[in-house]
This record gives C-alpha cells, sequence and structure tokens, in this order.
C-alpha cells in the first residue's frame, strides 16, 4: 500500500468546501442519505494537464478526503506547482510531463492518436480541451483497443467500449490507491464523518413515507413490483437517461 508523504495540503491550492449536505438551491433535499460530514478542504486538481512540454517533478503524494484516489504534488520548472490524481506505479522524485509527443510512461499526458494500442489510460477528456472527466475513481484503468479515423475505441472499467475523438488527451497507466475496494469502514460512525447517513429500509418505514411501509407486523413489499419512495416501479426499470451525444458513441454496452 501506498504511503502518503505530505499531512497537509499545498495552502495555494485548497479552498472552503462548503457543506450541501444533498440539498439543491430551493433548500430541499435533492439527494438522500448525505449530510453531517467532517470539515473539509477542497484541493484544485489539474484534470486539463495543459502544462505542454514543462518538466514537473512529483514533490509528495496526499490524500484527498473529496475523493478515493491519492493526488500527487508536483513542481514545475517554471515554479507553478498542481495536484493531479495520483497514478499506481508513480514515485517521489519521478518527472513527468504532458504534450502531443512525449513518451508514453506512467503519469504522462498526451492525445489518445499518439497512444499505442492496449496502453492502460485514465483521467480520460470525453472532448477535448474540456479536461478530464471520466476514468477518475482509485484503482480505475481504461485500454486502448483500436484508432479509426477521428475516433479511438476506449475500454472502459465498467466493460462498456466507447469512441473517443483521437485528440482527447488522457493520462496513462492505472489511477492509484487500487486496494481502496477492499477497505472495510468498520464502524458506522466512520461513514458518518464521511457524510453518508443511514438508509432505512421501505418495509421498515411508515406506509405515509414508503410504499412499501406499514402492515401489521413484519411484512413485504405486496404482490406488485417494488417501488422507489416516490411510487415508481424499480424492478427492471432502466434508470439510465438517453442522451443523443454519447449513446451513438457507444460500441458495446456494458451490460
Amino acid at each position: 500500500m501506498i504511503q502518503t508523504t505530505h499531512k497537509k495540503p499545498q495552502r495555494s491550492l485548497i479552498k472552503i468546501l462548503p457543506k450541501k449536505s444533498g440539498r439543491d438551491n430551493s433548500g430541499q433535499i435533492s439527494v438522500r442519505h448525505q449530510g453531517g460530514r467532517m470539515k473539509r478542504f477542497l484541493r484544485e486538481i489539474d484534470f486539463y494537464r495543459d502544462k505542454y512540454g514543462v518538466m514537473g517533478k512529483v514533490v509528495g503524494i496526499e490524500y484527498d478526503p473529496n475523493r478515493t484516489a491519492y493526488i500527487a504534488l508536483v513542481l514545475y520548472t517554471d515554479g507553478e506547482k498542481r495536484y493531479i490524481l495520483f497514478p499506481d506505479g508513480l514515485k517521489v522524485g519521478d518527472v513527468i510531463t504532458s504534450g502531443e509527443n512525449v513518451e508514453v510512461k506512467v503519469g504522462n499526458a498526451l492525445p489518445l492518436k499518439n497512444m499505442p494500442v492496449g496502453t492502460a489510460v485514465h483521467n480520460i477528456e470525453i472532448e477535448p480541451k474540456k479536461g478530464a472527466q471520466i476514468v477518475r475513481g482509485a484503482g480505475a484503468s481504461a485500454q486502448v483497443l483500436s484508432k479509426e479515423g477521428n475516433f479511438a475505441q476506449i475500454k472502459l472499467p465498467s466493460g462498456e467500449v466507447k469512441k473517443i475523438f483521437i485528440s482527447c488527451y488522457a493520462t496513462v497507466g492505472q489511477v492509484g490507491n487500487v486496494d481502496w475496494k477492499n477497505t472495510k469502514f468498520g464502524t458506522a460512525g466512520r461513514k458518518r464523518r464521511l457524510g453518508i447517513r443511514p438508509t432505512v429500509r421501505g418495509v421498515a418505514q411508515n406506509p405515509h413515507s414508503h410504499p412499501h411501509g406499514g402492515g401489521e407486523g413484519r411484512s413485504g413489499i405486496g404482490l406488485k413490483s417494488p417501488k422507489s419512495p416516490w411510487g415508481k416501479r424499480t424492478l427492471g426499470k432502466r434508470t439510465r437517461k438517453r442522451k443523443r451525444y454519447s449513446d451513438k458513441y457507444i460500441i458495446k454496452k456494458r451490460k
């Protein structure tokens, strides 16, 4: 397991992260089971990797309370410091860079068109110059399967194969903290400190709060399909929203 080297974050790269507790701008709870977490700072992560051609030295590896992955503090030759997602295998003292024709090694960022087929990548852009949006969680990595025309076919961690513009940038390697999926929370209090509130079963609630609630003694969910707290059927119902932009680029669905 990778040990972090810095305890305190870089002051120039943090800002206060306000608590939302799952509420939207009208004050209504829009995401349930959130609230009560400890205070934390937001670390500003460089998802653009737009310091093209500038060498950067990894000076520290830090824990980030806002994500499952660790982050690495990079000091560039022009004096600027930035946080990046920590790739597995990167060490303090390593030199990384980004650009069109940089070496294909762990931590470097370059366009998909310049990556060999079979390369493991993470921190991938969906649209050029928009910043990385996918494959950013601990232990995640995607694979470059092929390149045809203006697109590269990428196999995502879910098993889905998707076409992405070859001009989009990605970082070589797998996101660090690979063993995070094996973490056991151990106590209810630890989840509360992370801001995760309890989830109560529908059959344990009253009928006013949930369609499964009510009844004398213990009761099942009834003869009909299971329902959400708002009365929507949930057994086998598709929850993915159809997006004209993204759906047309899917080669193979994840199921």
